[in-house]
């Protein structure tokens, strides 16, 4: 593509140099720059792509397009271009390059604290199951179709975000569904993306150490909706006093679900066990494999969403039937000794609080509930005392342990989580440093019935430890503490 086309999409950009030169490829890395490469130098937050200009010249760059002030062209040739903001050029120029893939597909994202990647993945295999071509874009793994792309964020930068909505434009793929992180809609990684439909799940703390306040976190997302177009759809979850927020300014259709009172889509639990429940959705009785209230929640932003997208209301159900839940999200592994071991990437308070309810309502207290968890390292310090305080709360047992503990020392953050019990907390806490050494107890303690919470983790395979990650995965760790082969 021409670079005088590629920048046409941008509405105050200054050129210096020949313009009508072909461009290959876009890159914000200098380190991935090939030649005939165009670079986008972007100011972010560990380091400045302007610094890299040098590197991305040396490296073949035919332009540079910069936020940065012009000088005369240089005598390398190189055509040099700037725009006010290069972090939301990337995602317009990136788009545009790899051939404007939301206007070929329709792309619904989701956006809050939890469900995001329960939602967004479960949209993909209902509508597969409709017989379409999909991708999904999903902190666990993305897909072209049935291909996989190993997933490395929870939202790609905009240039492996659109490079991969064009693969799924180009194989054909109807539809797309994604994950819509904070910190990606603040990047404006998602700039220059048309939106189909977004979807709320719900707000509680959670990255704090990007975002300072709760207030700035909250605006982040609710930015997502304030962009979308007046021809698409927000759904909103009217449980969570921040729904009627995030849709206040969007020019988007909005409907709300909700467990609990008069919505758009409706759901209620009628029977539950730890294999599933019989749920009420819209006066319409379905068997699902999924557990706890939250689940629900997260069931009925997927109907609706479909429901939005065209499909029959009773259609939707009986896909929603057969679906199974997410990798890492309340998956059940029972013991041959009578007892269960929920996995779960609960790792914040509320997701502590949602899955552990959902299991007390379960045992009804004709059983423990013994609880393994930690916090991650290098992040949000205020949540630690919060989650040992609902572990212990919804909890018979706690083993507080290692998350991925990064570069701090795990029995420090053990403390931080400790200094949040008081006396009675604290005589049914136990605080264990090597997480392998805590499922392996968890199982010693519990009894036929019980069910124990391996919580923080879910579908990650590894332990980040001093900036390595070593390969230690819940699942294996649970079945190896059962005795059982793994699968």
């Amino acid at each position: 593509m021409q670079l005088k086309a590629l920048l046409s999409v941008l509405p105050d950009v200054e050129i210096h140099g020949d313009a009508n030169q072909e461009i290959s490829g876009v890159c914000i890395d200098s380190r991935q720059v090939k030649s005939g490469d165009l670079f986008i130098a972007v100011k972010g937050t560990q380091t400045d792509g302007h610094a890299y200009i040098d590197k991305a010249v040396a490296a073949g760059a035919a332009a540079i397009l910069q936020s940065e002030p012009l000088s005369d062209t240089p005598a390398d040739g190189v055509v040099r271009a700037r725009t006010a903001d290069t972090e939301i050029a990337a995602g317009i120029v990136a788009h545009r390059f790899f051939g404007e893939p939301t206007r070929r597909l329709k792309l619904v994202g989701v956006t809050g604290t939890n469900g995001k990647t329960t939602i967004a993945t479960l949209l993909y295999h209902t509508f597969r199951a409709f017989g379409y071509k999909c991708g999904l874009c999903s902190t666990v793994c993305n897909y072209v179709d049935d291909t996989e792309v190993p997933a490395d964020h929870t939202t790609p930068d905009a240039v492996t975000l659109n490079r991969l909505l064009g693969q799924m434009a180009d194989a054909g793929c109807e539809y797309a569904f994604m994950e819509c992180s904070s910190h990606a809609i603040h990047q404006h990684r998602i700039a220059g993306l048309t939106f189909a439909g977004g979807i709320f799940t719900n707000l509680t703390r959670d990255h704090l150490d990007y975002h300072k306040t709760f207030e700035n976190y909250r605006d982040a997302k609710k930015a997502f909706f304030d962009s979308l177009p007046a021809e698409a759809f927000a759904i909103t979850n009217a449980d969570d006093r921040n729904g009627s927020v995030m849709v206040q300014n969007t020019r988007a259709t909005v409907r709300n679900y909700s467990t609990r009172a008069m919505a758009d889509f409706r759901g209620q639990i009628l029977e539950e066990s730890i294999e599933g429940m019989l749920l009420q959705i819209d006066g319409r009785e379905v068997s699902v494999r999924f557990v706890g209230r939250f689940n629900v929640s997260n069931l009925l932003a997927v109907y609706g969403a479909a429901v939005m997208l065209g499909r029959e209301r009773d259609e939707v159900l009986r896909v929603l039937s057969s679906l199974h839940p997410v990798n890492g999200r309340f998956e059940a592994i029972r013991s041959p000794k009578g007892f269960s071991a929920i996995v779960d990437y609960a790792h914040t308070p509320d997701a502590l609080e949602n899955v552990l309810t959902a299991i007390n309502e379960i045992v009804r207290g004709r059983a423990q509930v013994i609880t393994v968890c930690g916090a991650g390292g290098n992040r949000d310090k205020g949540k630690r005392p919060l989650m040992a305080q609902e572990a212990a709360n919804r909890s018979d047992r706690v083993i507080i342990t290692s998350d991925n503990p990064r570069f701090e020392e795990p029995q420090d953050i053990i403390n931080d989580m400790l200094a949040g019990l008081n006396e009675e907390q604290r005589a049914k806490t136990i605080s264990i440093a090597d997480r392998r050494e805590a499922i392996r107890t968890a199982a010693m303690m519990a009894q036929p019935g019980d069910v124990i919470l391996v919580a923080g983790k879910g579908h990650e395979p590894y332990q980040e430890i001093k900036g390595v990650k070593h390969h230690f995965d819940d699942h294996e760790e649970i079945r190896a503490a059962f005795g059982l082969p793994q699968e």
